[in-house]
């Protein structure tokens, strides 16, 4: 069992006791190291009803991946913009895979990242780290602020909302936006290894998404691959030359062309 402990995050220390009380409250705070690990019910974990949360965050305003969801890019004026963002994305042709190895950008979910990106060396994986930032009525196994026992995700992938525990965890899984394998072959292959690190722990690579459709998408552009949800697409394209920019990443040129075609281009 991890070790856990006090940390300090954005905007301060955790006040563990106060949200005790909270929860004790509620009825919601469980004991026991291992209650994590029940199942709650046996219900399907997608309630397959279409919905977009009121907390996701427009990737437009949203540059650091350190706010919740992908909310839909709709009006005239930000599509205008997603096309601009999008044009000084770098294009060329896809490499070889040869040599690529999920190790070779750290272990997952790790807490070190070197590169100062948001939530690394704060006592906490990123995975955790991204449940929390987009869950809602978030639980924690007793005595951490850490490790996320259940919450409900509303995915922006599937317009689904699901009801996950740590007990289904695969249900629930953390998309690189940019796929780690398509990064290696745009030229992460010649990187150090820490800035690898990096792009595989970068909050603004990473969303938690319906489990299956991750694994649909595998390490497709978005030629190959788009989220069923018509509607964030443009918002995904937006996400994707977010972190093609940021890390000096180019994309394919059909990749390129689809993602401008997404936001109307």
């Amino acid at each position: 069992m991890r070790s856990e402990r006090r940390v300090r995050h954005i905007g301060g220390p955790r006040r563990i006791l106060g949200a005790s009380a909270a929860l004790l409250g509620t009825g919601l705070l469980l004991t026991g190291c291992d209650s994590a690990d029940f199942p709650i019910d046996g219900s399907p974990s997608g309630s397959g009803v279409p919905t977009e949360s009121g907390r996701a965050v427009n990737p437009l305003d949203n540059p650091d991946g350190t706010k919740p969801g992908l909310a839909a890019i709709t009006s005239a004026a930000d599509r205008a913009k997603a096309r601009t963002l999008i044009e000084k994305v770098a294009t060329k042709g896809r490499g070889p895979k040869t040599g690529y190895e999920r190790d070779k950008f750290g272990y997952a979910w790790m807490d070190s990242a070197p590169g100062g990106i948001p939530y690394a060396h704060n006592g906490c994986d990123s995975r955790n780290d991204l449940l929390r930032r987009d869950g809602e009525q978030v639980r924690f196994r007793a005595g951490s602020d850490c490790v996320v026992i259940s919450m409900t995700l509303h995915d922006p992938y599937t317009a689904k909302t699901i009801e996950w525990t740590k007990s289904r965890a695969t249900t629930v899984q953390i998309d690189h936006v940019m796929p780690l394998s398509y990064d290696w072959q745009m030229g992460a292959s010649h990187w150090t290894k820490g800035k690898r690190e990096d792009i595989a722990n970068d909050p603004l690579n990473l969303i938690p998404v319906d489990g299956p459709t991750n694994g649909a998408k595998s390490d497709s552009g978005p030629a190959a691959w788009l989220p069923p949800n018509k509607s964030i697409r443009c918002s995904y394209a937006v996400r994707f030359a977010q972190v093609s920019l940021k890390y000096d990443l180019p994309v394919t040129s059909a990749d390129k062309a689809m993602m401008l075609k997404l936001c109307g281009g």
